[in-house]
């Protein structure tokens, strides 16, 4: 495996990453990312599919496994790669260390962002260093089924009024520092949901990509 091949990007042109165990990845996933980046004008979103998740089980799927679905869901957008530094990580792969890593490659004028859902968002305060995120990257904001839209603890939402920004451009002009909320279609579609009906022998066709579907049962996962 090898670490995703660019051409140096523009300043200006802010890369975005996007995290997570993807088993499997799904429509959850890719058409929410797909809107926002029509939304931001993002020319290149990153997908890091990790190998030891340090906030959830381990996942059921292999690495090379998660990463062969990651590929085939990838192939229709030009604009979508994936990097695997993550899973060759024998250890579990913290947020602000890729993004570090990410950082010390592309320098400190590039725009570098990193997507999450409104549940890690509100969640974000129990992430390893989260207080050191914005120094290194923006954070784009993906709607998701059934989460509010502000925190409850006043600090936590005092940090994001600070930090919030309505201006596209502001990812774009910025280095890091801004947290956009974006208004993304919502999809209520989970990986424990495919997981529980490929274990139940159903059809998952409306859930994920066609060829994500027929590697699940060539590989016969999730029995």
């Amino acid at each position: 495996m090898s670490r995703t091949n660019r051409s140096t990007p523009l300043i200006n042109q802010a890369i975005a990453l996007y995290g997570g165990t993807f088993d499997p990845i799904h429509y959850g996933h890719l058409r929410p990312v797909e809107a926002l980046s029509g939304l931001i004008g993002l020319k290149e979103v990153i997908w890091l599919p990790n190998n030891i998740p340090p906030h959830r089980p381990q996942p059921e799927a292999s690495s090379q496994q998660r990463l062969e679905m990651v590929r085939l869901a990838l192939e229709p957008y030009s604009s979508f790669k994936v990097d695997v530094r993550e899973l060759e990580k024998p250890t579990p792969s913290y947020t602000i260390e890729t993004l570090r890593d990410f950082r010390k490659e592309i320098g400190d004028k590039q725009p570098l962002a990193f997507i999450i859902g409104q549940d890690s968002l509100l969640s974000i305060s129990t992430w390893h260093q989260w207080n050191e995120l914005l120094n290194v990257c923006h954070l784009l904001v993906c709607a998701r089924p059934g989460y509010q839209t502000h925190f409850e603890n006043t600090q936590m939402q005092t940090w994001l009024t600070q930090h919030q920004t309505k201006q596209q451009e502001d990812i774009h002009c910025l280095p890091s520092g801004k947290i956009f909320l974006a208004d993304t279609p919502l999809y209520n579609i989970s990986a424990t949901d495919i997981r529980a009906r490929h274990k139940a022998g159903l059809n998952c066709h409306d859930l994920l990509p066609n060829s994500v579907e027929d590697y699940i049962r060539q590989q016969q996962l999730y029995k």
